[in-house]
């Protein structure tokens, strides 16, 4: 395959000069390198200490700013971390488990703190979407606002945001993608425009997270497409089907990234079978640490390959 000619430009014409430098660099290294990410800052220092390298991608999550958790006590200092890593040269990606707005059903087994899961929640996106005057609605956009406040906080910082919203969606278990496609994408449409044009938050690269062409929200507001994947413990292929499906669903148009893995795709195997990851982020706890995933011999191959690219050997950026 040869590796697609991708416009650089976001999709967002107001996107800052961070967002755009970023950006800019991804496409150009799209099919030269991946990049290595890891979930979870904590990691870090595990990381370098295991294979001497320290991962270019560190992916971060805004699930305890939720309002729903905030009101219960929950406190975060992802932001402050997330700012921190960036002052080290390290790009920043950000998922949102998004706890429900409201009618988190908060019994054993689906505790309030599990409410971004549909089985811990009666809250009905397609209801709330259908009626702007409801409750449920109002406290949608008091959430997308509540989140808007720490996006901003990365931006007076200079932080761009490889921003990933709604993930996993068309699996069904998270409460945004339980009714089906059409309110999925109608929420991230909701969450582009908020974010974008109420709340001028330029520094976002808007990364969409399903492969199926009923979900896709549209090239106008996509930077980059992805998907999540888990292969078994220990496997480690290059992910070639995930990967072409993707392909198919922009027609080359945009970079293609591994959002979340469990086992890190092999990079040589993927070189031989014309699979190109823009970066790959493992999910954190035993899929990185359990020795079967990912063994430590393993990562330190990965870590360490002419395929891959470490934080050491990301570009001077202008803002260090």
């Amino acid at each position: 395959m040869t590796v697609p000619t991708i416009n650089s430009a976001p999709v967002n014409e107001a996107a800052t000069s961070e967002a755009r430098e970023l950006m800019a660099f991804l496409v150009e290294r799209y099919g030269k390198g991946m990049l290595s990410g890891q979930q979870d800052y904590s990691n870090l220092n595990w990381i370098n200490e295991n294979t001497g390298r320290k991962p270019a991608v560190i992916g971060f999550d805004l699930m305890e700013y939720s309002p729903s958790r905030t009101e219960r006590g929950a406190v975060s200092q992802e932001i402050r971390d997330a700012i921190a890593w960036h002052r080290q040269g390290g790009i920043v990606t950000l998922c949102w488990h998004w706890n429900a707005p409201t009618d988190l059903i908060d019994e054993p087994g689906k505790e309030w703190w599990r409410g971004f899961y549909t089985d811990a929640t009666t809250y009905d996106l397609a209801s709330a979407l259908a009626d702007t005057e409801s409750e449920e609605y109002r406290l949608l956009i008091r959430d997308i606002d509540a989140i808007a406040f720490h996006l901003q906080e990365l931006k007076d910082a200079g932080v761009p945001v490889l921003f990933r919203p709604l993930h996993e969606a068309e699996g069904g278990w998270f409460w945004w993608g339980a009714k089906g496609p059409e309110p999925a994408i109608q929420l991230y449409q909701l969450l582009y425009d908020r974010l974008v044009q109420e709340h001028q938050l330029h520094n976002l690269i808007w990364v969409w997270n399903s492969e199926k062409p009923e979900w896709y929200p549209g090239d106008d507001v996509v930077d980059i497409v992805s998907v999540d994947v888990y292969p078994e413990a220990g496997d480690h292929s290059p992910l070639a089907a995930r990967y072409a499906n993707l392909r198919e669903l922009v027609k080359d148009n945009k970079i293609i990234a591994l959002a979340e893995n469990g086992s890190i795709p092999d990079p040589e195997q993927m070189k031989e079978q014309d699979v190109h990851w823009s970066w790959f982020c493992t999910w954190t706890g035993g899929f990185l640490r359990d020795g079967t995933h990912n063994d430590v011999a393993f990562l330190k191959k990965v870590y360490n390959s002419e395929e891959v690219i470490t934080l050491d050997q990301l570009p001077k950026w202008s803002w260090l």
